[in-house]
């Protein structure tokens, strides 16, 4: 990853700002020949959009993507195509009131990046954070869109499984209930004790943190490499560089910390569809290579920054200060990580198939046969 670029095959970069005119990526490296209209991203870019209940942040942008470049009308599919060419992606910032922040120019807001980038520029973008804010990642919302183009087979899906102190049980866990909240819960009796802790926080100008959980199922055994192209560890850069992203597990992570070997140790067996994992610690992934079983991984996300308690800090005079920050901000920035997480998931997975596929041929092997399975 480079400082705005991530991938390798299927290579990703953004571009643009919080209160910019606009803000999109420019995507190199999509094979040609796949269908992709400006409705099979908006879909997604739905499920991250601001402004969609009172429990994320109120600003109000349609996030309406256009396709600006690497598409082109193919007569024998009767619509557009990619074309193998840069897919250059643009959506455009609406609802911008920098004026919310006419009062930090000068100030470092505590837990955010402004002093960071201040450290290392000397100058910042201080309007809703500049390059640092989560608006950045509608872009990579909009990538991960055409990343799931090429994972033909492959379900990526996500779930918030803990807001605050309150984590679901996981006995009650179930895919369907994401659709049927705004909060992405797979159990349906967290979601009235998420509603009430968000509305303290809310109404105190405070803030609460989350963890996500991904999971993405049909991926065949044999995509990363070892060593330093681990799938595990492309996947913990990429979803660390979320925004608010302050922890990474692959599989049972941490908690395999408290296992014996026998217990970690996940158990095949050859089943009718091939190899079978009686258990899933790995996250599967072993060695740096998908092994066939569900790939698992859990994201922690910090509160917001931005919180209308005064806290200590300092401005560019090097004069310490108290400020509180205004504006419309999320109390929970983790809700709307989960269509994020699931984008970069996508993203990563194409690019580590598309880079099986070019060393291999995109093959696999399987137990007790020394030919190469299409």
């Amino acid at each position: 990853m480079s400082h705005n670029t991530f991938g390798h095959l299927f290579r990703v970069t953004t571009w643009g700002e919080s209160h910019g005119p606009a803000l999109g990526c420019v995507i190199d490296g999509c094979p040609p020949g796949l269908p992709l209209t400006p409705e099979m991203i908006q879909v997604w870019l739905e499920k991250r959009r601001p402004g969609l209940g009172k429990f994320v942040t109120q600003r109000q942008e349609p996030d309406a993507v256009r396709i600006l470049s690497g598409v082109f009308e193919d007569e024998r599919t009767g619509g557009p195509v990619t074309t193998g060419t840069p897919i250059s992606l643009l959506i455009e910032n609406t609802d911008q009131r920098s004026k919310d922040y006419s009062e930090i120019a000068q100030a470092f807001r505590p837990g955010h990046a402004d002093y960071a980038y201040f450290a290392k520029y000397g100058v910042r973008d201080y309007r809703g954070g500049g390059r640092s804010s989560a608006r950045e990642t509608a872009a990579r919302v909009a990538a991960g869109a055409v990343a799931r183009r090429i994972l033909e087979g492959v379900t990526i899906r996500a779930a918030v499984v803990q807001i605050g102190p309150h984590a679901i049980d996981r006995s009650r866990f179930d895919w369907a209930q994401t659709l049927e909240n705004p909060f992405w819960a797979p159990d349906a009796a967290i979601v009235s004790v998420w509603e009430e802790h968000l509305e303290t926080v809310r109404k105190g100008g405070s803030s609460t943190g989350a963890i996500v959980e991904v999971e993405a199922t049909g991926v065949p055994a044999g995509w990363g490499a070892p060593l330093y192209a681990k799938l595990d560890a492309e996947l913990a850069a990429a979803l660390m560089s979320i925004n608010a992203a302050k922890g990474v597990e692959i599989g049972s992570g941490f908690a395999a910390a408290a296992f014996s070997g026998e217990e970690n140790a996940d158990e095949m067996a050859l089943g009718l569809k091939g190899v079978e994992f009686t258990t899933n610690h790995a996250g599967g992934v072993l060695g740096g290579i998908s092994t066939g079983a569900p790939v698992v991984a859990r994201v922690a996300f910090k509160p917001t920054s931005s919180i209308l308690t005064p806290r200590t800090s300092l401005n560019e005079a090097g004069e310490q200060i108290e400020l509180r920050t205004k504006g419309r901000h999320d109390p929970c920035v983790g809700i709307r990580g989960a269509p994020v997480v699931e984008a970069m998931v996508a993203c990563v997975l194409a690019d580590a198939y598309l880079r099986h596929r070019a060393q291999t041929g995109g093959g696999a092997f399987a137990p007790g046969q020394r030919d190469r399975i299409a």
